[in-house]
Formats: C-alpha cells, structure tokens, sequence
C-alpha cells in the first residue's frame, strides 16, 4: 500500500510539472540552466566587421523593428553621427496568430506597437535559449485596457503569442543588446508593425479593420524615416503621439490630448512623406489593385525556413498550410470564391470566335432578347481626391467604419479591432510552447491537394464558409 500510494503521489507531481510547462507558453517567468556562457556568447566576427562598415560599435545605441507579414526582425545601430543605419534583417522563423494588435491574454496574437526593452527585461537563463520582454502592455495597450504579458523574443522557433528566433540568430541579437546596454543605453525601442509600411501594403488593405491603428504605426515609422532618430513615443486620447511633448502638464493615456509642441521641421518632412506614400496608395488603387484580407491558419514565418526541417517548430501543419489571401470588393465585403470559381468555368465553355462570314450573317439576323441585354456599365473612376482620404472614405474614416460595423462618428468606435478565430480560446487558459494536432485549438488544414471528403458530399468549403461569414458581419 505504501509503494502504490507513493507511486500514485510522483505520478501526480510529474502530471503537475508537466500541466504547469505547457500551460507556459511563452510566460517566461521560469529560469532553466541556460549551459556555460549562453548569455555571454560574443558577437560574431562578421557582424563585428560589418558595424565597422556602417559607422558603429558594439557599444552604440540599438533600435529593433519587426514586421509580421513578412516575418522579419531588423537590428538598427546608431551611427557616429546620432542617427541610426540599418545593420542586418534576421528572417524570423515563427510568429502566432493573426495581422493586429494583441488584444487579451490567450488570444496567441504577436503584439503592434512600441514598446521599450530594459536592462532588467533580459533573460540569461531562458527556457527558450535566450530571452528578453519586449513590454507588452505599453501605455497605449493598457489604457484600451488589454491583458496578457510576458512577450519575448526568443529562440526554440516556438511561437504563442511571441517574436520567436532559430537559437543562433537570438544569440546574436542578445549578444548585440548585452553590448548596447553595457555602452550604456537604458533602454532599446521595439517597433512592432503588421507588415512593411509600404504604399502597396496599404492599397491592399485599405478595408482592413484595423486601419486607423495601422496609420498611427506608420506615422511612427515615418517620424523614424526621415530623422533616422528614435521617435518620442507618447500617448493621449487613446492615441500614439509622436516627437511631441505638452505645452503645460503631462500626456493622459486616455484623456484627450492637450496643446503639443512639435518640431517644426521634422513635422514638415513627416507631412511630405505621407502626401507622397498617399498619393501613392490612391494611383495604385486606380490602378486597380484589388483590397485584400489575410487569414493565417496561426501566424506564420520567413520564406527562408521554408525548405528547412526544424525539429521545435510549432504548430508545423498550420505554417505548412500558408495564409490565405480573401479579395474583397470596392465595399470591403469578401468576394465568394464560388463567384470566381464560375466566372472560369463560363470562360472556358464560351464557344470559340466565329469566321468573319458568318459573323456576317449573324449580325443581319433579329435580335435575340438575351443578346439585347444591355452592357455591364463600366466600373465606376476613381476619386479625384488625393491622399488616404479619397481611398477609405473621409478623412475620419466614417466609411471603413460604416463597412466593419464599427459606428459613426462615436469616439468608442475607433476600438481597434482584431480577426477574431471561430473558436476563440478562454482568456484565462494560456497555451502551451509547442503545439502539434493533439492541442492545436483550431482543426488542421487539408495538406494534400485532393478535394475534401466534406466538399465531395456537398457542404460548401472552409473558404466559401468563411468568406460568408465575413460577408455577413461586414453588413451588421
């Protein structure tokens, strides 16, 4: 009875160690031996070389961006000049969830924003390698009241809600940071975007929900552009403000922001580059580049890993299933795939052109009442307005809101938004570091190319499913 009642006792304990390493995720608030001199590996010798070639040293200011559509991390060093070059662009091996902001604890979402890494945020003796916090929630997260914490970048190439690194590149990047603040810096910035700021990028998401938060990012990125200073980051009214400081008193995160004093000149370049990169944006829609939604399976990673077999990489099945681009109308509603899927089929069976005699004689012949139909108006001009403005509506974005359901003019309207899974998982559970089929929360995509069982028997796809769903809520 003794040797049963101890067995029954380790095993619970080890079923208790094992729930407690899962639940983890990237919660790396427990340390591990991290093996001898992890954290005080040296910076390689051709990175060494290469800030030699852009005017820096181990010991100058850091700055980091990271971008999650294009799954990449960027390392900027401060040159002797005071202003910042770009010294090398990691591929990111895996990041979770879906383009926007983090919103809540659990909702496996990489954060957007700014935020400041400390000294004190580093973390030698990491489950994951080598880690460090990047401060999520900043200010601007928690006055719209979001939860969660414990973000990293870090290494294993295991992602719940983290910017995660294959172990040698986190090496290299904590090595870099180590260096920087041993130089003295008291603190590195991290600006976390969904995707490159570019005019393309914002011509195809133009009806993306999260919009309005995206231009305040891009204002951010563009301070940075044309100064290569790091931005002040302040926030008022629920608002990113940027290089600006108050004529009397302090910002309130969610008060309304007071009289600020800018720099006029950096306020004049700023405001050059966004009536360039708007203009930009309204020729490539009248161009015709069609608005866009992506939805990831969970997140995804750089091209770079593609054909590499990385034995900790989490969720393998959803990054092998790849995002999935949904093409929206000129009114922000997804186009059913089903409407494509006909459009070729009537493509292919129109019969082929006719000789130019009985053509002839075919236009001598009455008037069918079908051929009489009139013919398809053409699409509609674009607006003559210049800048974001003639592209999402007015200029306070009343339309976007209009097609999202998101209000009028209310000021709560503005909420960002952000893709919400079909089955959303509990706040109050977090998820584990490595998730295969057995813990994935959503069903795993068809890898092979074969027609589904389900869409054999009749019952429309996933894509047709979500794409009406989405059609759906964009008319609520």
């Amino acid at each position: 009875m003794t040797k049963g009642f101890w067995g029954s006792k380790l095993i619970a304990l080890a079923l208790t160690a094992s729930s407690a390493a899962l639940l983890a995720a990237c919660e790396d608030d427990y340390h591990l031996a991290s093996g001898p001199g992890r954290s005080l590996t040296p910076i390689p010798a051709d990175t060494m070389a290469l800030m030699q070639q852009k005017d820096t040293t181990p010991a100058s200011p850091v700055l980091i961006r990271t971008y999650k559509k294009e799954a990449e991390l960027e390392i900027w060093k401060m040159k002797s000049d005071g202003r910042y070059t770009l010294l090398k662009t990691y591929p990111m091996c895996r990041w979770s969830g879906q383009l926007g902001p983090k919103i809540r604890e659990g909702d496996m979402q990489v954060p957007e924003g700014f935020y400041t890494i400390t000294p004190g945020q580093m973390n030698p003796n990491s489950h994951y390698y080598l880690a460090f916090n990047v401060g999520y929630p900043n200010t601007f997260d928690r006055a719209w009241g979001r939860t969660g914490g414990n973000v990293m970048v870090h290494g294993v190439c295991s992602s719940a809600g983290c910017f995660s690194m294959t172990d040698a590149q986190v090496a290299e990047i904590y090595a870099i940071a180590r260096e920087a603040f041993n130089g003295g810096q008291r603190e590195i910035q991290l600006q976390s975007y969904p995707f490159h700021m570019t005019a393309e990028n914002f011509a195809k998401f133009r009806f993306d929900p999260n919009i309005d938060f995206w231009k305040q990012l891009k204002t951010g990125a563009d301070h940075f552009e044309v100064t290569k200073l790091e931005p002040k980051v302040g926030v008022c009214g629920k608002r990113y403000v940027f290089d600006a400081t108050p004529q009397r008193g302090a910002l309130e995160p969610s008060a309304p922001c007071p009289a600020l004093q800018r720099d006029d000149q950096i306020e004049q370049a700023v405001a050059q580059k966004e009536a360039h990169d708007d203009a930009q944006v309204a020729e490539l829609v009248r161009k015709g580049v069609k608005p866009i939604r992506i939805v990831y399976a969970d997140g995804g990673q750089n091209e770079h890993f593609r054909t590499m077999k990385i034995a900790d990489v989490s969720d393998p099945d959803a990054l092998a299933a790849g995002p999935t681009e949904i093409e929206l109308d000129e009114h922000g509603k997804p186009i059913p795939a089903v409407v494509k899927v006909a459009a070729a089929d009537s493509a292919r069976a129109a019969p082929p052109a006719r000789p130019a005699a009985e053509a002839s004689q075919a236009a001598k012949a009455p008037t069918s009442v079908a051929s009489a139909q009139p013919a398809a108006a053409p699409a509609p001009a674009a607006s003559s307005g210049s800048g974001l403005s003639a592209v999402f509506g007015a200029a306070d974005g009343s339309m976007v809101k209009k097609w999202f359901g998101l209000g009028g003019h209310d000021s709560a309207a503005n909420e960002v938004k952000v893709y919400e899974p079909a089955e959303p998982v509990p706040s109050d559970v977090p998820l584990p570091p490595r998730r295969n089929a057995s813990v994935a929360t959503t069903p795993k995509p068809q890898a092979s190319l074969a027609r589904p069982q389900h869409i054999a028997a009749g019952a429309p796809s996933p894509l047709l499913r979500l794409a009406a769903a989405m059609g759906a809520a964009s008319e609520k």
